[in-house]
């Protein structure tokens, strides 16, 4: 058999470099494996003048090597050790030159706090991905609450700072106070009741949920679900300040607000007072100039209403109908004199002619109708006299109703201002101690307001 046809070729067989195979599998280990969460021991800890750590990792059974880079190792809160027990979070690595698998470190904790550390890790990750901690459902902080709600210790700093800031920066903002435990088993339970309670009574505009620092374990109870859940369910807006300004819970995510610590949660819901008082002097200006403008347009159309008043008024239409009465009297006099005058040459007239011809028949006949002519005459002034004197009483019955002086005599007053005389319509166009003149029937009173009631009181 020919040696040529039982040995591969050369050229067809996949030949690597070891470089290259380490390269391969480097890159095999990094895109196949996501980042994973290792516990161990550490031992040959190596701390290089690069700042750099390399240390192993082992437990009981076996150990890896573990590599983490100065600028990750900036950020760990403590001094790792040999013999320490660590939690490490990191992704799977080779080492090229010596084709050593390794792990590369990206963050490290103690192990105590390992595993709180991976259970907020876990819960972080399941609301966000609910979207409790998304921005758009975020209730907005009242500018000015009446009344803040604070659940935390009653015997804790976190309440005595919240108080100091309130009164030093708005003391007219009233606190209601929910005691609760900040820690331990029983707080997160305690806490979410507290919240529940708080939207069930609805006595507070806005609700600041703080502690003071502490460990880890020590914010544990501000880490619940439920606690988060009833944050993100809470019909008033949520402030969260727990702990120091490098602490992070669960209840700072889900809350409407966080402050780094109680006196910044503090200064974030109260507003500045003296900011405040000078927007109310500013409103008070703009009052007192609309104020003056409208007085002014009111003392303009009052001055035109006098004018009018002046023009049409009843002493002076019971002046023209006076007048006009008398006329009226007048002719009405002229007007039954000249008839009395005519009918008495009427009456001569015909004595005459009786005279002349002195029948007696003619002379009875034109005495009884000289009698009634003069009884229809009398009759007819009588009843022009009623008619004119209804028509003076009704005219008088007229004036009387229009008149204010009617009002006055029947016990009313007008009050007025003593210094222009404008005459006072309404509670409010007053102040306690305002001086005021009653105007009445016979004389008028000078007075001073001893208090103003807005709304009507007849009891």
């Amino acid at each position: 058999m020919d040696a040529s046809s039982t040995t591969p070729d050369p050229i067809s067989r996949p030949v690597l470099t070891v470089s290259r195979l380490n390269r391969e599998v480097r890159e095999l280990l990094e895109q196949g494996m996501p980042p994973v969460w290792v516990e161990g021991e550490i031992s040959n800890l190596a701390r290089p003048a690069s700042g750099h750590l390399y240390f192993s990792l082992k437990d009981e059974r076996a150990q890896i090597r573990c590599a983490m880079f100065r600028t990750r190792n900036r950020v760990v809160r403590f001094r790792p050790a040999n013999g320490q027990q660590v939690l490490v979070r990191g992704r799977i690595g080779l080492y090229e030159p010596r084709g050593d698998y390794q792990l590369i470190v990206e963050s490290m904790e103690e192990a105590g706090d390992g595993a709180l550390r991976r259970q907020f890790e876990e819960l972080r990750q399941k609301l966000e991905a609910e979207g409790l901690f998304a921005a758009e459902r975020k209730k907005p902080l009242p500018e000015l609450p009446r009344r803040i709600g604070v659940i935390t210790s009653a015997s804790g700093a976190a309440i005595r700072d919240v108080l100091q800031v309130l009164d030093r920066r708005f003391p007219a903002i009233a606190v209601l106070i929910y005691p609760v435990p900040v820690q331990g088993k029983e707080a997160a339970g305690a806490i979410t009741r507290a919240l529940r309670l708080a939207v069930a009574r609805n006595e507070v505009d806005v609700l600041l949920l703080t502690r003071g620092g502490g460990s880890l374990e020590d914010l544990w109870a501000f880490n619940d679900e439920t606690l988060a859940r009833a944050i993100a369910d809470c019909a008033l807006p949520v402030v969260s300040a727990v702990g120091h300004e490098v602490d992070v819970t669960i209840a700072d995510l889900v809350a409407d607000r966080r402050a780094p610590t109680p006196s910044a949660a503090a200064e974030l819901l109260s507003p500045d007072a003296g900011s405040w008082l000078r927007r109310f002097q500013g409103f008070g200006d703009r009052l007192r100039l609309t104020q003056l403008r409208h007085l002014q347009a009111e003392r303009r159309r009052l001055e035109g209403l006098f004018k009018r008043l002046e023009q049409q008024h009843p002493g002076r239409r019971l002046r023209d109908h006076a007048q006009r009465l008398d006329e009226l009297d007048t002719r009405l006099r002229h007007a039954w004199r000249a008839g009395q005058r005519l009918r008495e040459a009427a009456l001569r007239q015909a004595c005459q002619r009786i005279d002349a011809v002195n029948p007696r028949r003619v002379i009875r006949q034109s005495e009884d109708r000289i009698a009634a002519l003069d009884r229809r005459l009398r009759a007819t002034q009588a009843h022009q006299l009623e008619r004119r004197r209804e028509r003076l009483a009704a005219l008088a019955r007229a004036l009387e109703a229009v008149s204010p002086l009617a009002t006055v005599s029947r016990g009313y007053a007008i009050i007025q201002r003593p210094t222009d005389g404008a005459v006072i319509r309404k509670a409010g166009d007053v102040q306690p101690g305002d001086p005021v003149t009653a105007r009445l029937a016979q004389g008028r009173l000078d007075c001073r307001v001893e208090t103003v009631h807005d709304q009507e009181d007849w009891t």
